[in-house]
């Protein structure tokens, strides 16, 4: 069926008959710019109109279809073939429907996936459920985009784009793990106790520890080499404290402001604010705290962090020979010569510079010991 064909026919018509295009489509009480649209070839008439439309421009259904008048002898012929060519473009035009329906349907549900991923919370089992139903959406979809697939390769092919738009999920869904520091939403096993929150995704776990308090920290435990005991746990924002982030403020001099700075910042107590001064001459540091010390001790927290904070220092400031750290209530002075006789292991940690897994074992696993904490405490800031 040449569109273009019966286009001009259709326009030729009209002009016979002294019809503008306007006045065409009033008298089938339709719009002129569905009028151009047939000129131009870009479709045909709907069916209920078009035995109307070819009362007023004097011509036969077949003639329309035929793109010109028709010959007597070869009516039944042009008949038979625009019945055809009828019932193919029909056929073309509901699977170009079907198409764009089908095209909409995957792109909707593809919208949903991204919007659940977007508008909640990692640890919000909504963002799993509802990227699952969009991507179902979007798999019914994308099998439908193309009609006269038999039934089997539908399935097979929906297999397919659902188990890849799952892995593309999941990888997504890792990635923001890795960069956000958050707990994965395709979780299938929640595991909840008093320091933490263990989630086991399909290929790693992820462990959520000091759970809603300012020191919360993630450990992805990416080869699942750790267990509930065996995870490391420190009552501090293992992030910014532990070894493997201030190691790199390791430092021959105390009087490189810039570094003590830093180191300080990311050690315990931070959080509360604080000022210090250094003090060249005798090798000293001088820390004060926005905060009381009896305010911030519940479960020993200042014991432990002022062993974990003079342990640090003194071990990654090779020159620094005393520490002093002043708060609102009281003040607690220790030296390099009182970590080196009192403190565990201390030796052990700095052997060969900084060995990490004796300060993780002999530091900031000690600090979950209380009993350990405060006999320690009491010999080293006792003298």
């Amino acid at each position: 069926m040449n569109l273009e064909k019966i286009g001009k026919f259709i326009a030729n018509c009209r002009k016979e008959q002294k019809l503008t295009q306007e006045e065409l489509a009033e008298k089938l009480g339709i719009t002129y710019k569905a009028v151009s649209k047939w000129e131009c070839g870009k479709g045909l008439p709907d069916a209920s109109i078009m035995i109307e439309l070819c009362k007023i421009l004097k011509i036969t259904v077949n003639d329309l279809l035929s793109g010109e008048k028709v010959d007597r002898e070869d009516y039944q012929k042009k008949l038979e073939q625009n019945i055809i060519d009828t019932i193919d473009y029909t056929d073309k035009k509901v699977s170009e429907k079907n198409k764009s329906i089908a095209t909409m349907v995957m792109f909707a549900g593809l919208g949903l996936t991204f919007i659940a991923f977007t508008i909640f919370p990692s640890e919000s089992s909504r963002g799993s459920i509802y990227s699952i139903i969009g991507l179902f959406i979007s798999t019914f979809g994308f099998v439908n985009i193309k009609s006269g697939k038999t039934i089997l390769k539908k399935i097979f092919l929906g297999i397919c784009y659902f188990m890849i738009g799952f892995i593309l999920l999941l990888l997504l869904d890792y990635s923001n793990v890795i960069l956000n520091k958050v707990a994965p939403r395709f979780s299938y096993l929640i595991e909840t106790n008093d320091t933490m929150i263990i989630y086991k995704a399909p290929f790693y776990n992820v462990y959520r520890i000091n759970r809603n308090t300012k020191n919360e920290y993630y450990i992805i435990d990416s080869k699942k080499e750790y267990t509930e005991k065996t995870v490391p746990i420190t009552p501090f924002d293992r992030d910014k404290s532990g070894i493997e982030n201030i190691i790199q403020f390791k430092n021959k001099y105390i009087g490189n402001n810039s570094n003590i700075s830093h180191l300080i910042d990311n050690l315990p107590l931070s959080e509360y604010g604080y000022v210090f001064e250094i003090d060249s001459e005798n090798l000293e540091l001088t820390i004060d705290y926005h905060v009381t010390d009896w305010y911030i001790n519940e479960n020993h927290y200042l014991e432990k962090s002022l062993l974990y904070n003079s342990v640090s220092i003194f071990a990654l400031i090779d020159n620094v020979e005393q520490i002093t750290f002043n708060f609102s209530g009281n003040t607690y002075v220790v030296s390099r010569k009182q970590i080196n006789e009192l403190y565990p292991n201390f030796k052990d940690i700095v052997d060969n510079g900084i060995n990490q897994n004796n300060f993780n074992k002999y530091l900031e696993s000690k600090m979950n010991d209380n009993n350990f904490v405060e006999s320690t405490f009491n010999k080293i800031f006792a003298n």
